[in-house]
């Protein structure tokens, strides 16, 4: 991997989420329960790490027991040109139903067209893109 990635620690729904997020993005996703990675910290069918890879790398784990999990303030992860147009309005879409949409994806007075949508895990995004004449 040669670009930031990030890593989220899910409250027990690390499963859940990165299946949501394939769901969303596409691409290859590989879970490992603790079990597997022989901890002893939380549930033996817990997510101890997760890999998604595709045009949009995620990964993240089961917060263990005493971690904090996810809590974002003051950031977003930014989508801006990383696809097609109609792609961009399809993740939007989808990372928006049972989440909350901060700002629609529609054009702005600059020029572009983005928004910010909150998805159902509390990740917040920021998608976008400007038209090239």
């Amino acid at each position: 991997m040669t670009a930031l990635q990030i890593y989220v620690s899910f409250p027990g729904t690390a499963r859940e989420a990165l299946g949501f997020y394939a769901d969303v993005f596409g691409g290859e996703l590989a879970l490992f329960t603790y079990e597997e990675f022989n901890r002893s910290d939380g549930p033996p069918d817990a997510i101890a790490h997760g890999q998604l890879n595709g045009a949009v790398a995620l990964a993240g784990s089961d917060a263990a027991a005493g971690e904090k999990s996810v809590r974002f303030e003051g950031l977003m992860l930014s989508l801006l040109g990383t696809a097609e147009p109609a792609v961009l309005h399809e993740w939007f879409d989808n990372l928006a139903v049972d989440g909350r949409v901060i700002d629609p994806l529609a054009p702005k007075p600059w020029g572009a067209t983005d928004g910010q949508v909150v998805d159902r895990y509390g990740l917040h995004w920021l998608i976008g893109y400007e038209l090239q004449s």
